[in-house]
């Protein structure tokens, strides 16, 4: 889906992925591998995608997709990897997993990778781009089209959402931040503290949960190391620094489905973000040095 932002080419990132190797990566891991196949979404130069309010409403009932085929692992206790897209896929693949929590000791955490902490609103959005509102959808505050997806009204509470890696913030959003109760580790706490104390201090905050979504924005790296992205902004987690992170979370045992987004091949180099991508998911799902 390339429909919450303007930028076309991060439809293809499903393809680029799989094109990687994902499942066979995991499969050399010992997982058994099912690929669901890809969710129909217009084009943005579609009737059907034409003018805001038929986006908002091709962008839910795509997100609407998304949460019945998680819906579907979850009933078979599966592990779920949902392959972007635009960061905006999240509304539907995050509303699946907490679906399933009827509070403690099954509430869902959810822990957001990315370069922008992508909680505006309509109202607070400088751009107008659905991809960059999930988590202020998520938490209850958007569009009424996609507050629908799933289930009716907030998917999860500000204070069971930790960010990493947040390095571009619009204004408003900034400000709505603030007074969100959203714990945010930005990329100076990664600079001060180190990745693994962040990464030890996200679990921490999330310590009153069993289960954990992780969504993994590409942007949240530097671009150096994954240039095929479509906002990619300088200053982010070097290759090792978000491998360990990924490590840290898999050694959790918590983590119990992942989003992999905003890979754009036109802009990448030799498929190079969506083979860091797989090795990224692999390093979740078990893979190890030793």
């Amino acid at each position: 889906m390339d429909l919450g932002q303007n930028r076309r080419g991060v439809d293809m990132g499903p393809s680029a992925v799989r094109y990687a190797g994902l499942q066979k990566q995991l499969e050399k891991l010992g997982h058994q591998v099912h690929d669901e196949g890809n969710v129909a979404v217009p084009n943005p130069e579609e009737e059907a995608a034409a003018g805001d309010k038929q986006r908002r409403l091709a962008v839910a009932t795509a997100c609407q997709n998304i949460y019945d085929i998680g819906q579907k692992c979850i009933a078979r206790d599966e592990f779920a990897v949902f392959l972007g897209g635009d960061h905006s896929i999240s509304i539907g693949s995050v509303a699946s997993s907490t679906a399933a929590a009827a509070g403690p000791p099954e509430s869902i955490g959810l822990i957001w990778v990315d370069a922008h902490s992508d909680f505006n609103t309509p109202q607070s959005s400088p751009s107008g781009n659905i991809h960059g509102m999930p988590v202020g959808v998520l938490t209850g505050d958007g569009a009424e089209q996609l507050l629908k997806v799933g289930y009716p009204g907030p998917k999860i509470s500000p204070a069971d959402v930790v960010q990493i890696g947040i390095r571009d913030l619009d204004s408003e959003e900034r400000k709505r931040l603030i007074r969100s109760g959203l714990h945010v580790f930005t990329m100076r706490d990664v600079d001060e503290l180190g990745l693994a104390k962040v990464a030890a201090l996200a679990l921490e905050r999330l310590s009153h949960v069993s289960r954990i979504h992780v969504s993994l924005d590409m942007d949240g790296l530097d671009p150096a190391e994954a240039p095929g992205v479509g906002t990619p902004v300088p200053g982010g987690l070097t290759y090792r620094e978000a491998h360990l992170l990924m490590e840290i979370l898999g050694d959790s045992g918590r983590v119990c489905a992942l989003d992999i987004v905003e890979i754009n091949p036109i802009l990448d180099d030799g498929n190079q973000t969506a083979e860091l991508a797989v090795g990224l998911a692999a390093s979740l799902l078990g893979q190890r040095i030793l």
